[in-house]
């Protein structure tokens, strides 16, 4: 089975950086589009960054030019870099992609388990 696993997440002080890491494991052939998401306390799931299999990206205007999403598709990874994180980007980070299985012509939409980011003094 395809999987997708978040890690990255943790406690950072507001102005501060975290990268958040999406890795792809079991038998994946290629990962087509993929983003990243986020869910607060009360607050419904957000996106937040997508990026296409040739590598074009799209933002939430609440993250523009602090976020940067990434992939490296020989390692069957995502990534997002946060910087200048403020205390309202607090949430549960969730990796998804969709994954082309080896020996399937199905694509398959594919949720991470999340990984909490906290920005607090």
């Amino acid at each position: 089975q395809v999987q997708l696993v978040e890690s990255g997440g943790g406690l950072v002080q507001p102005g501060g950086s975290l990268r958040l890491s999406c890795a792809a494991s079991g038998s994946v052939f290629s990962i087509y589009g993929a983003g990243w998401y986020r869910q607060a306390p009360g607050k419904q799931r957000e996106l937040v960054a997508r990026i296409t299999s040739g590598g074009s990206t799209n933002y939430a205007d609440s993250v523009k030019e602090r976020f940067t999403i990434s992939r490296d598709n020989a390692k069957n990874m995502v990534y997002l870099q946060m910087n200048s994180l403020k205390p309202e980007d607090t949430a549960v980070y969730y990796c998804n992609a969709v994954v082309q299985e080896s020996g399937s012509t199905r694509n398959l939409p594919l949720w991470g388990q999340g990984t909490l980011v906290t920005v607090s003094s």
